[in-house]
């Protein structure tokens, strides 16, 4: 199992302005969170709604892609964000640390499974998954265990992946891959078991991407669309993208690469695009896809502190991952 690539989170992290003890209308994130133990048999949730942050301390994968690391204290720089957050939903709704799953030594892969059997517990347990890398190839361990939890269910993996991202992150791999290779991965993994690759990528850039690459997911079925077009063309037609692919997949992972955004309000990432998305239009495209109620689980990759100016791309994670639970919260009714 994962344990001895496991820790509980030191709680003393979650602090924060406290305006009220009692009054939870006040609340912030630090003072409604409560530690959970992947150690332990989880019971299972029966609440209205339960979220459970995971952190993937790990930039094994950006090292290999011969990135800028740093990305593996994105899940501490990420809840320092979060912690002052208000709590604006009812107090049916709990929020829970699951702790952080780590690579000290190199060995990418043990801690990608180590991820996957976390996930899996997690959606075991009845709760919803939202993970802080990490590099991106915090996607692999993310995908497979989702994909396990819906074989167990299902029968079957009918899981679509959402990924906003400046990179296709489809280039083949030997061995253990890096944080450009896991869709290539994921690909690989469906094919073999005889399942639909199902992939769509928002926020590609053409300078970032060799022409093999456009091949490639031209290949594997895989769409996209460029940065540009996202800026450049009217609303009607993103959606009419977004919709025909989500309409083709009873279940969607969604993960965001904080390289998808514009440098000027993500610094704090391995590869930085000047010409990147802006947050709001992300988060429009996000919510849209949220509303459909097909997402089971949700990550947020390649934040780096190291690079961080003034926190701006941790902060712009904290409001990305508000914007997820708020409008979970409301299609359930739960939202205040």
């Amino acid at each position: 199992m994962f344990q001895d690539r496991y820790e509980v989170t030191d709680f003393d992290i979650w602090q924060g302005r406290v305006d009220s003890s009692e009054n939870f209308d006040a609340f912030r994130w630090h003072q409604w969170i409560k530690p959970l133990d992947l150690r332990q048999t989880l019971s299972k949730f029966t609440g209205r709604m339960g979220f459970a942050l995971l952190g993937f301390c790990c930039d094994e994968g950006i090292r290999r892609n011969k990135g800028r690391q740093g990305a593996s204290s994105g899940p501490e720089g990420i809840r320092r964000e979060l912690a002052n957050l208000p709590c604006s939903f009812s107090s049916e709704v709990h929020l829970f640390d699951a702790g952080n799953i780590i690579c000290t030594d190199g060995e990418l892969m043990k801690s990608q499974t180590a991820l996957e059997q976390a996930v899996f517990c997690l959606r075991q347990a009845g709760l919803f998954p939202l993970v802080m890398g990490g590099g991106h190839e915090t996607t692999l361990g993310h995908f497979r265990g989702q994909a396990d939890f819906l074989r167990q269910k299902d029968g079957k993996c009918d899981l679509g992946i959402l990924n906003f991202d400046a990179h296709f992150d489809l280039r083949p791999f030997a061995g253990e891959g890096n944080s450009g290779t896991m869709f290539r991965q994921i690909s690989d993994d469906t094919c073999q078991r005889e399942e639909v690759f199902h992939y769509f990528c928002l926020g590609i850039q053409r300078s970032s991407n060799t022409l093999e690459l456009f091949k490639t997911s031209q290949q594997l079925g895989a769409d996209y669309l460029l940065a540009g077009d996202i800026s450049m063309q009217n609303d009607e037609y993103i959606m009419e993208k977004l919709d025909s692919f989500m309409q083709s997949v009873p279940n969607l992972y969604v993960t965001i690469c904080a390289d998808v955004f514009a440098s000027s309000f993500a610094p704090g990432v391995s590869a930085p695009q000047p010409l990147g998305l802006h947050p709001e239009i992300v988060l429009k495209y996000l919510k849209h896809v949220l509303r459909t109620q097909k997402v089971v689980g949700f990550d947020i990759a390649e934040v780096s502190p190291r690079f961080d100016h003034d926190r701006a791309t941790a902060s712009l994670a904290k409001v990305i991952i508000f914007a997820v639970v708020d409008t979970l919260c409301r299609l359930k009714g739960l939202a205040r």
